[in-house]
């Protein structure tokens, strides 16, 4: 067996000193994070469970507030010209209230004869959610993507955030229910 020389060997540790060492990454587990911020003296580290948190979990939705029961009888003086448009009159049925703001739902009533030069106006509304259910009568609509509809008694039909729509003409006696959510929201007309 041949014997290296103390040069080589010499050499070698000295190069091996002056090379700059590669040190493998590890993660620390939840047990080690738990152990070093236990220790006095030492900044606490983050938690086990936001370390999770920011690996691509969502975090926990936020709690909402208890929800009320709302109960709201047919009475005509809860109809009001209190709403979004002047040509109709609206019934709130207390879901607002209710549910601290997540949700509005109301019936309403269009003012007879229908005027297409007041009510057909190219809009839309920043909701997360509507739908509109024909109580009576009838109405026609436009909606972005549809196109004209004849929307009659018993009809439904949702509206997705920020579409392009108008009322295009109604029935004497129409009545719609609407429920929206969040109860309250932003509405854009826009140049036709």
């Amino acid at each position: 067996m041949a014997k290296k020389s103390r040069s080589t060997t010499s050499s070698s540790r000295t190069a091996a000193k002056a090379a700059p060492r590669k040190v493998a990454k590890t993660r620390p587990t939840a047990k080690t994070v738990a152990k070093t911020a236990a220790k006095p003296g030492r900044a606490a580290a983050p938690s086990a469970r936001k370390a999770l948190v920011s690996k691509g979990r969502p975090a926990p939705a936020p709690r909402r507030r208890k929800q009320k029961v709302a109960i709201s009888h047919h009475r005509e003086e809860d109809f009001r010209a209190d709403g979004l448009r002047a040509y109709a009159h609206y019934r709130d049925l207390g879901i607002a209230d209710a549910t601290h703001g997540l949700a509005r739902a109301h019936v309403i009533r269009m003012l007879p004869p229908c005027n297409p030069q007041e009510v057909s106006k190219l809009h839309t509304h920043a909701v997360d959610f509507q739908m509109v259910y024909v109580l009576k009568g009838w109405v026609k609509s436009y909606l972005e993507g549809v196109g004209e509809t004849l929307m009659k008694e018993g009809s439904c039909w949702t509206q997705p955030p920020k579409i392009r729509h108008m009322i295009l003409d109604y029935s004497d006696d129409v009545e719609l229910l609407e429920v929206i959510l969040p109860a309250d929201f932003k509405t854009v007309e826009l140049s036709t």
